[in-house]
This record gives C-alpha cells, structure tokens and sequence, in this order.
C-alpha cells in the first residue's frame, strides 16, 4: 500500500513516500524566507507548494498512491484518530477559521494528490480534545483550558510504549512527556488523552521557547504596565520565554555546554526545567489516579542523558520511564493511515 504523507512547515514541507509503514524515501523542501514572504497568507501558498511538490515527485516517478495524508491543521476541537479530509474541513482550514498555521495546508496539499479515486487524511492534529469534563474547567469560567498539544507524537509513542509493555493500549495508564520547542505532558487512560496542558499558549512546563505557565497576578501587572503591546506579551509566551529568556539561546545543548563550564545561571535554569517537567508529570500521574503503567519521554529534547536522568530521577517512583527521542511526525502519519486501509480502525469525519 503506497501512502504519500505530506507535512507543511513555516519555511519546509516534508514529504515521503511509504509501502505499508515501510518508508521508502524522504525529501525536505527548504524555502528562502523571500519567497515566502511574497504570499499574503499561509494559505495562498497552496499553489507554489503543489507546484514544489509536484517537481519532486515527477522526478522519483511517483505519480499514484492508495492513500495521501497531510499534516491535520488548526480546527475545531475532535477526537483522535485519522480523518477523512472532506469539504467542511477544507473550508475552515482556508478560512483559517481557528487559526493561521502552515499546518493548514496539510489537507488541501493531500487532496490535490489524491488521484484516481485515492482517499485523503490527516491524522491526530493538534486540536486533538478528548478531557474529561473536570479538565476543561480553569478557577474562571470565561477562561475555560484548551486541548492543544503535541497529538501526532504523543499518541504514537504511546501505540509504541504500550506495544514495549506488551499491553494493549486500551489497558494501559501512561504519561506522556513531549519535550521539544515547546512541551506538553499528557495524562493517557486507555488510549484517551484525558488531560495536558496547552503547550501552545502558555501551560505547563518552561520550554527552550514558551513560558509555560506564569505567576497569574504578576503576569496582569506585565500586561498593564503600560509597556508591552498584546502581541509583544504574546511573543513573550510563546518564542521569546523559556530558555530564551533566561539564557538568550533556544539550543539545550549550548545550555549544557555552559552547564559543564560551570555556568551557575544556566545549571540552575536547567534544573528548573527539567524540575518543572517533572512536576507537570506527577500532576498527570495524580489525574491517572496512580495507576500508570509507563513514564514516557519524547521529542527533540529527550535525545539529552542529561535532562532525562534528571527527569527519571525525581518521577521513577511513579512508574518504570521509557524513551523514544524525537518526533517521527512522517511515520505516524502514515502508520494513522495503514491503520484504516488495514481496517484496525475505522476513518472518522469531520462535521
């Protein structure tokens, strides 16, 4: 079964080709921030991605597929699993109804290669809200918590901690570290992501980008100080925060290159972080009930021994940590798929 997975990013589009969940190749289209920059908006890219596509393609003599998947955007909240990209979808994701990312052009991209009756996915976005009711409630009711995370890494490490345990997913409690540019730790019952934080918009842990979440009464005197614009506090949430602003670097391995030189700031800075991702793993552990049968650390920040002996030093009581480093986004695509055109699951529709 061919299956042709796109993944659009701000300045890249990944693409790669699979035979069942066998990849067979992979190519990174890098654009020139000029030439995008000359678009409006993100999705009036469509057409010079196709286009870039397309020439990769043609040139591998890759023309049909079973099935093409694009990278889920931003939409309504849904449930996990892999979608049907149908016309309700694409009218939001071009309207940018929820939101502007590159992400959006994901479906659109995977339609337009769809050919001879092909069907088109996408597969756990990062909308992707399955909290149980007590989750969603903040201390104000104007200010509900949102389902935003890292949904494609952290449900496919969790397929493969439960597959390591010789558990099946729905028998298994697991939490779920994902620790990148930014980092969400979730609360999995029973393949149901019942908790996390928004690791988008300010939640949870310090990153090597985002704030994680602040002082609530120091954070209104910021923003009515009188000397940052919305956007400007915005930034300072989400790129400007974390790492960055502690230490003017979003690389961890420039940190622990201070670290080692015996930087005291960045020692401490680095203690922090991995402090509070412990923290935000115990809460989940607390919302599991304890019953957890896996600690489970990913993403681009889980290659560091360092931060993740740190890590399982304070949560191994907890349970037994696993590590899978890094975020194959490519192969969980495309395993969302196999997993329908196997008929292991059954494809879901968006409304």
């Amino acid at each position: 079964m061919k299956i042709f997975a796109i993944n659009p990013g701000s300045t890249s589009t990944k693409i790669a080709l699979f035979d069942g969940a066998k990849c067979l190749w992979t190519d990174t289209q890098r654009y020139d921030a000029d030439v995008i920059g000359r678009f409006n908006s993100i999705m009036d890219q469509e057409d010079f991605r196709y286009g870039e596509i397309k020439k990769t393609l043609d040139a591998r003599g890759a023309t049909t597929f079973d099935a093409v998947v694009g990278r889920g955007g931003l939409m309504k909240p849904i449930k996990g699993g892999a979608y049907h990209v149908n016309d309700a979808m694409l009218r939001d994701l071009k309207a940018m109804t929820y939101g502007a990312h590159a992400s959006n052009l994901g479906a659109p991209l995977a339609v337009r290669f769809a050919a001879n009756g092909a069907p088109a996915f996408i597969v756990d976005p990062v909308v992707v809200d399955e909290l149980v009711d007590e989750a969603r409630l903040s201390g104000l009711p104007e200010m509900p918590r949102i389902s935003v995370f890292h949904a494609l890494n952290q449900k496919a490490v969790a397929r493969r901690a439960a597959a390591d345990l010789k558990k099946p997913l729905s028998e298994c409690g697991l939490v779920v570290a994902h620790m990148g540019g930014g980092v969400s730790v979730g609360a999995h019952e029973k393949g149901r992501v019942i908790d996390v934080n928004n690791a988008l918009d300010g939640e949870g842990p310090m990153s090597p980008e985002r704030s994680g979440s602040l002082p609530v009464g120091g954070l209104a005197t910021l923003c009515f100080s009188g000397k940052y614009t919305l956007r400007e506090i915005q930034k300072k949430i989400n790129g400007q925060g974390g790492l960055v602003a502690h230490l003017g670097t979003n690389d961890l391995r420039e940190v622990e290159k201070r670290v080692a030189a015996r930087d005291h700031q960045a020692a401490l800075v680095f203690e922090a972080l991995t402090y509070q991702i412990s923290k935000e793993i115990g809460s989940c552990a607390a919302v599991l009930k304890g019953v957890v049968d896996a600690v489970v650390l990913t993403g681009g920040l889980a290659f560091s021994d360092a931060l993740c002996a740190r890590i399982t030093d304070r949560v191994s009581f907890i349970a037994p940590v696993l590590r899978y480093p890094g975020e194959d986004e490519m192969q969980a695509l495309a395993e969302g798929v196999l997993r329908v055109l196997t008929g292991e699951e059954s494809p879901l529709e968006y409304v």
